[in-house]
């Protein structure tokens, strides 16, 4: 499978949370599958980095780039195909941050890995 993280799944996976959910942490162990990760998300840790929203042991330009390489996950660049379908989403979230990964996993043919449950309101498979 074709993954592409949501921002608390990716973070959850390199703290060892227990909020992650088992077969969302299976399904990124496993590998067998392709992990990506969005610029949105770099864009969204850094935001809340600065707003000290997050707490991250080293700054975001540090810290994500190491574990994104140990865990072997590419990077997925936002292109203006997916900012044009991000916009074109009905409504059912408001988040621009969460938008734009449904407009990336449609237009990629991608699976979310996201708990959250506004997201599989979307024409989207959802690993959760």
């Amino acid at each position: 499978m074709r993954l592409l993280l949501d921002t608390h799944a990716l973070l959850w996976w390199i703290t060892d949370s227990v909020q992650l959910s088992a077969a969302a942490r299976q399904s990124i162990a496993a590998g067998s599958n392709q992990l990506f990760w969005s610029a949105a998300s770099s864009w969204e840790v850094g935001i809340k980095f600065a707003l000290s929203r997050l707490a991250l042991p080293a700054p975001p330009e540090d810290y994500l780039p190491y574990h994104l390489e140990l865990n072997a996950i590419e990077r997925l660049p936002i292109s203006e195909r997916h900012a044009y379908r991000a916009a074109a989403l009905p409504q059912h979230h408001a988040d621009p941050f969460d938008r734009i990964l449904v407009a990336q996993a449609q237009v990629e043919g991608l699976r979310l890995v996201t708990g959250d449950p506004l997201l599989s309101r979307y024409e989207i498979k959802i690993v959760w």
